[in-house]
């Protein structure tokens, strides 16, 4: 029996890049890659290599690396898909040459220490949700007993996570070895989907026969991939939308950041760049690919063939909680997990006056258990005090609320502007 949690919705998946091999896109003449608002360590005219440091800050942040050989030929102040940010421009000398300090890690796992490993993860610069992943094992180190692998993919056209069980399975597996090992852990669970059948059979031949990994099936929800979800759906433990995933007794990871950790110990490779799913109804070539940290989307979309229709949205991670754009010179970043461009006519509601009819069925769909009406209703009534009260922070932004609501109203945004005007407030 499938695990699953109350709520959520069934969402059309256009997953047209199931069959998708993984390709890798060239890299580019310039890269633009954002500095996380960490103190720079280059200067415009400075020759860098890939994997380089480009910029660093305190003890609680991972530096960023420079994802093509070349020279730095200046820092500008642009706006990011995580907001405004200072950027490193490079021109890349299409040498792709390596920094020489990048080097596997000398001792094998068995030998390593908690302290050892966290450090790897940190200065291999390897984040998730755009956090930095090596605090979120810190945080877990004796609080949790058990480690989810999230390959579930919930979210409409992403296949990334599909695509690495059937070509990466051993990566995926590796670097949850290297979690185990700092977490002093001994299960993970490779949680799945139950209609993911190609994967499901691919990842039990890899861990066939190990007493460390548990294959688990869970239904095809969405947002059945939101770590709390998971975690639910697992073990019937709740974690609030403020609460942090070890409070539960379980952590997740996803696959590519296993992979990601893998990739730091055997090779001492940082992350510097992205698999992402380029897809929608404007893309004429959809595709899974492998694109060097800031690599503009204009670049993406030559590589998949170009338009063939004008696209009315570009979102960068994903349809339900991805962020609109309208630059295409935009840069993949760390945080960028998909680039969906969608046509005026795809899944339009023709609703020019979206009102509220009180059907409920926002209250149904939500995961979290929050009534989504009268959070929208109050937020644009400008009243964010009673909607705070209501436990608005304890939303997810999972989109499941605006998904089901027959008005087209879009409930999601109302309550992220009370979200967002509750952190400038403190």
């Amino acid at each position: 029996m499938a695990f699953t949690f109350s709520g959520g919705v069934r969402v059309d998946e256009y997953r047209i890049t199931n069959r998708c091999r993984i390709e890798a896109l060239p890299a580019p003449k310039t890269v633009t890659i954002p500095l996380c608002h960490l103190e720079p360590l280059v200067q415009p005219g400075q020759t860098v290599a890939a994997g380089e440091k480009l910029a660093e800050g305190g003890e609680d942040t991972c530096p960023v690396h420079a994802s093509v050989s070349g020279t730095v030929t200046a820092i500008i102040h642009r706006i990011t898909p995580e907001g405004e940010d200072d950027a490193v421009v490079i021109e890349n000398d299409m040498e792709n040459r390596m920094h020489p300090d990048l080097a596997p890690m000398a001792k094998k796992l068995t030998e390593v220490t908690t302290d050892e490993i966290l450090s790897v993860i940190r200065e291999a610069g390897i984040t998730e949700s755009g956090k930095p992943f090596f605090l979120k094992i810190r945080g877990a180190i004796e609080k949790t007993d058990k480690l989810l692998i999230n390959c579930c993919e919930s979210e409409p056209f992403t296949t990334v996570a599909h695509r690495l069980m059937l070509e990466h399975p051993a990566g995926i597996i590796n670097g949850a070895k290297i979690l185990l090992k700092a977490l002093g852990v001994r299960t993970a669970w490779i949680c799945i989907d139950e209609h993911d059948t190609d994967a499901i059979q691919k990842m039990e031949d890899v861990t066939a026969g190990s007493k460390l990994f548990d294959i688990r099936l869970f239904k095809t929800k969405y947002p059945q991939s939101d770590p709390r979800q998971l975690i639910y759906a697992a073990t019937g433990t709740e974690v609030s939308g403020t609460a942090e995933e070890w409070e539960s007794g379980c952590i997740t990871a996803d696959p590519e950041t296993c992979c990601a950790v893998y990739r730091a110990f055997a090779e001492g490779m940082p992350q510097i760049s992205r698999i992402i799913t380029a897809s929608g109804d404007c893309i004429r070539k959809p595709k899974n690919l492998s694109v060097p940290l800031g690599t503009s989307l204009s670049a993406v979309i030559t590589f998949c063939g170009g338009l063939v229709k004008k696209p009315k949205r570009i979102l960068s991670g994903s349809v339900m909680t991805g962020y609109a754009h309208w630059d295409t010179r935009m840069p993949v970043t760390r945080t960028t997990g998909a680039v969906i461009l969608l046509s005026d006519s795809f899944g339009r509601r023709n609703r020019e006056a979206p009102s509220c009819i009180r059907c409920g069925k926002c209250a149904d769909v939500c995961p979290m258990k929050l009534l989504p009406l009268y959070l929208a209703r109050y937020a644009k009534a400008g009243k964010p005090e009673k909607a705070l009260k209501m436990g608005a922070l304890n939303c997810i932004e999972c989109g499941t609320c605006t998904y089901a609501c027959p008005a087209g109203v879009e409930i999601t945004q109302l309550i992220r502007t009370v979200k967002l005007t509750a952190e400038r407030e403190g």
